[in-house]
């Protein structure tokens, strides 16, 4: 059966389980959601479910946009979000929320991870640096060489440099859901989510169970 979800990331906090221990939780208000298409083999030559997040006024969207949400009798979303599943069970115009899920049940949780720009080596993959002495007043912070000579004479693709660093698509995986608020639209993740407060997220079934 189809399980998936697009939420807010609101922030971190702590819950105590039966044991006594305390537990890092990510809180997300994920949902209301309501189907806005659902695409089938024959058609569209794969199987998915489209959600969409988010109520807004008609002056933020297209008048495509509009069209297409239009069509499901559903309120104007601002996100829309495709999840693979080889048996949807939903038809567009459904609403689904946080009531799918179940407290220890395992999710894998996808979001885009804090831009932190151009970065060098030391910052984006921890390397050590050069030494502070032998003379040397600028290598501090250097990658160092980076390939051979005359063999292969060229820098092998996939080498750590310089470069953006974070804005990429991050899926935390296999993480336990220890609280579900279904008045609320709350669910709650055992530890860290990627992306800044208030980022998009992407909830569904684990794949490593």
């Amino acid at each position: 059966m189809f399980k998936g979800l697009i939420g807010k990331k609101l922030g971190m906090t702590q819950v105590f389980n039966e044991d006594g221990l305390a537990l890092p939780v990510t809180l997300i208000e994920a949902g209301p959601c309501y189907v806005t298409q659902v695409r089938d083999t024959e058609k569209d030559g794969y199987s998915a479910v489209q959600l969409g997040f988010g109520e807004v006024k008609a002056k933020k969207l297209t008048k495509g946009q509009i069209g297409h949400l239009e069509k499901s009798k559903i309120p104007l979303l601002r996100y829309l979000r495709e999840f693979r599943t080889s048996t949807p069970e939903v038809k567009a115009g459904d609403k689904v929320d946080v009531g799918q899920f179940e407290v220890g049940k395992r999710v894998d949780v996808v979001g885009t991870s804090k831009g932190k720009g151009f970065a060098g080596v030391v910052k984006r993959y921890h390397f050590r640096g050069g030494p502070k002495t032998h003379g040397q007043s600028d290598r501090l912070r250097a990658p160092g060489s980076i390939a051979a000579g005359t063999t292969p004479g060229r820098v092998f693709k996939g080498k750590k440099m310089p470069g953006r660093m974070g804005n990429e698509r991050v899926t935390s995986q296999n993480v336990e859901v220890v609280l579900i608020d279904i008045e609320k639209n709350l669910i709650g993740v055992n530890g860290s989510v990627p992306g800044p407060r208030g980022g998009l997220v992407m909830i569904k079934d684990a794949r490593k169970q």
